[in-house]
């Protein structure tokens, strides 16, 4: 019996045995797979079939990964999951400031990048009815169409961004530690660390700018308030 369907991933890196070990992996999972080995190629294949998510190395021959993903930004807000060799602080925030769902170093189990990209894409699907909304201050969050209006205006987040903005919406007043928001936004499967919810953070204020107020709470976490 075949699994089922659940769409298509694209495979982006330019080492043939990798991404033919994913896409085994995630085929048994019932993904459809389309593997790129360029930037260019990786750009062509989301716009042509529209993936559910993207799998990203950094390192490839004609563009970098971090440079992918700042052009499929400008377009889409496709789930992206980076792999790379490098290790680095630095590439890791760079990667979430870009947009990136998650971060996977190599070398990597086949299994846990499976159920990685399980868990992104239960965050990015969402169960909420289309009506729903959420107002905070100045902002606007429709549930069900996963759209930010701030001031009047749309505004692209994320999918990470939208969720960590939703879940602060619905807490307002509150103060929440990291490891509250890593268990309610990255979900308690999350294996990455609590400075991602930092980088985060200092996303969705520049994209709400003053139209609602995320305070930091001294030795706490965050705070979102909604007077202006």
């Amino acid at each position: 019996m075949w699994p089922m369907e659940r769409g298509t991933v694209v495979v982006v890196d330019d080492e043939p045995n990798i991404a033919d070990l994913v896409e085994l992996y995630l085929e048994r999972e019932g993904f459809r797979v389309q593997k790129a080995g360029t930037g260019g190629a990786a750009l062509q294949a989301v716009a042509e079939h529209r993936p559910r998510l993207v799998v990203l190395d950094v390192g490839l021959p004609d563009m970098d990964g971090l440079e992918v993903c700042r052009r499929l930004r400008q377009t889409s807000q496709v789930p992206v999951i980076f792999l790379t060799a490098r290790d680095g602080e630095i590439d890791r925030v760079l990667g979430l400031e870009l947009g990136a769902d998650d971060y996977v170093t190599k070398p990597f189990s086949p299994a846990e990048l499976v159920a990685r990209v399980k868990a992104v894409l239960r965050r990015s699907d969402g169960t909420a009815s289309p009506s729903e909304m959420v107002q905070a201050g100045g902002v606007t969050i429709d549930i069900g169409r996963r759209e930010v209006v701030v001031d009047g205006e749309v505004v692209a987040f994320t999918t990470k961004e939208f969720d960590l903005l939703r879940f602060l919406a619905e807490r307002s007043g509150l103060a929440l530690s990291r490891q509250q928001i890593l268990d309610g936004v990255w979900g308690y499967d999350w294996f990455g660390d609590a400075r991602t919810v930092d980088v985060h953070i200092a996303q969705v204020r520049k994209k709400v700018g003053d139209a609602l107020q995320i305070s930091t709470v001294r030795g706490v976490g965050y705070r979102l308030d909604t007077k202006r």
